[in-house]
């Protein structure tokens, strides 16, 4: 039980260190990533409409 004690210590401090590092974007940063996150998922949903359509023109 003890060695998994250290084992969860010595993950935390990894964890605390990248905490440490880490900072919070900036608005311009944080605006860039949403865009750039929002234009995924159009094209994701728009490649999944495409696909329906053609699945469904297909049958007929």
């Amino acid at each position: 039980m003890a060695d998994l004690k250290t084992v969860n210590e010595e993950i935390f401090k990894k964890y605390w260190r990248v905490l440490k590092l880490a900072r919070t974007p900036t608005r311009e940063e944080f605006n860039k990533i949403a865009i750039v996150a929002a234009m995924g998922i159009l094209i994701i949903g728009l490649i999944g409409f495409i696909v329906y359509e053609l699945m469904a023109f297909a049958t007929l």
